[in-house]
């Protein structure tokens, strides 16, 4: 074979510097090269033996590359790019079987060549590995933390206008004139609040409004956070799965409840927190740090309230246009349209309330939310305790038994 490869190479000169034998079988023609130590090889199987470790890093250098460079619209693209990458270069790493949950050669020469790869693309296999990789929070290893809009210096300085809307801006701030670029203005640090102006709540109802609002906005506001949270803050990606977490999240928007008390509000928001859907987030600790992040919102005041507020309902729009737009492949997905159409008149009127409450609303609001979270910690707190004691007894109970 080594003759024929001589002489082939001997009436080929052209071809000599591509017809090159595999440096790792030493069998066959290399065709490609490895992109990090320039290693030829021939295949899959030789590019997984030539260099474990060479080829973990190299993947992992390109994901962290990757979600740096990524420009927004073609976000969900490079997305899928890097998790299959990550699951490429962890894939010897993986004790579980092969067969079950190796990607496809197809799929990862697909890959390797710089091929874009849509979730439609994967196999059943691939696409089972890929909702794992979701449920057990592997790919947040792969994301770079995202830092709250409601945590920025921002949020406690912006204002609006008495009917919601954002007060005209100076042509050139501070900043620009310092030399800074217009779109890291602090205005864009934050969402938009409303396009129009509000009307006021006389006109969307002739009741009283129900003083037991802002027990409800609490729980909206849970739901909000927590979604964001869970999404790193790109709900844009998905716009029906994340309003499907607004409408588990928030007993107001999602099952029309009316919680009486700031207990009854947030016992709810955080018995969802530690539910088998949601657990993955953190549980009770996850849920209190969302109620931190509730506290953050009211304390800046009507103008911060009314943007995330907004936002919230721009998100259930977006998911009600997808709903709309996709072919029917959802069950009840007419069932779930006509209850988003609900959810985002219920949100309009929540806004509109907010919009006309005074300052010193929020401030009393917050200090109860916090109570509340003390409470509910110092609750779980005996909790464990009384169940360690509890343990502890019956191990020494069963312990003297033993004895006797």
């Amino acid at each position: 074979m080594e003759e024929t490869i001589a002489t082939s190479e001997t009436h080929n000169s052209s071809q000599s510097s591509s017809r090159v034998i595999c440096r790792v079988c030493q069998k066959q023609f290399s065709q490609y090269t490895c992109p990090r130590c320039n290693t030829r090889y021939c295949s899959l199987h030789c590019y997984k033996s030539h260099s474990l470790r060479c080829t973990e890093s190299f993947m992992r250098e390109n994901v962290v590359d990757e979600l740096r460079q990524q420009r927004p619209d073609d976000e969900s693209k490079k997305k899928m790019l890097d998790i299959l990458k990550r699951y490429h270069a962890e894939d010897e790493e993986d004790s579980m079987d092969e067969d079950e949950l190796a990607l496809s050669e197809e799929t990862i020469e697909k890959v390797l060549s710089g091929g874009e790869i849509n979730y439609d693309d994967l196999s059943a296999q691939e696409k089972k590995l890929f909702q794992r990789a979701i449920a057990t929070g592997e790919l947040s290893k792969m994301i770079e933390p995202w830092e709250p809009w409601w945590l920025k210096p921002s949020a406690r300085t912006m204002s609006l206008s008495h009917e919601g809307t954002r007060l005209i801006q100076p042509l050139a701030t501070r900043e620009e004139a310092s030399g800074l670029n217009p779109d890291e203005n602090l205005e864009s640090e934050i969402p938009p609040g409303p396009e129009t102006s509000l009307p006021p709540l006389k006109e969307l109802t002739s009741a009283e409004p129900s003083p037991l609002l802002a027990f409800h906005l609490v729980d909206i506001l849970y739901s909000y956070c927590f979604t964001l949270r869970l999404y790193n803050g790109d709900w844009q990606s998905d716009a029906i799965g994340a309003s499907m977490v607004i409408l588990s999240l928030s007993s107001v928007l999602g099952q029309g409840a009316q919680p009486e008390s700031m207990f009854e509000a947030i016992s709810y928001c955080l018995e969802q927190t530690c539910s088998p859907a949601f657990r993955h987030m953190g549980g009770s600790l996850f849920g209190f740090g969302v109620l931190d992040d509730v506290v953050s919102i009211i304390c800046s005041g009507r103008a911060t309230l009314v943007c995330a507020v907004s936002d919230l309902q721009r998100m259930v729009e977006a998911g009600e246009r997808e709903l709309k737009s996709e072919k029917p492949k959802r069950a009840k997905s007419s069932e779930v349209k006509s209850k988003l159409k609900s959810v985002i008149r219920k949100i309009y009127f929540i806004l509109s309330w907010v919009n006309e409450q005074e300052e010193e609303v929020w401030s009393s609001l917050s200090v109860l939310v916090q109570a509340e979270k003390a409470s509910q910690l110092e609750y779980r707190g005996n909790e464990r305790r009384r169940s360690s004691t509890a343990e502890k007894a019956n191990s020494e109970s069963k312990a003297l038994i033993e004895e006797v």
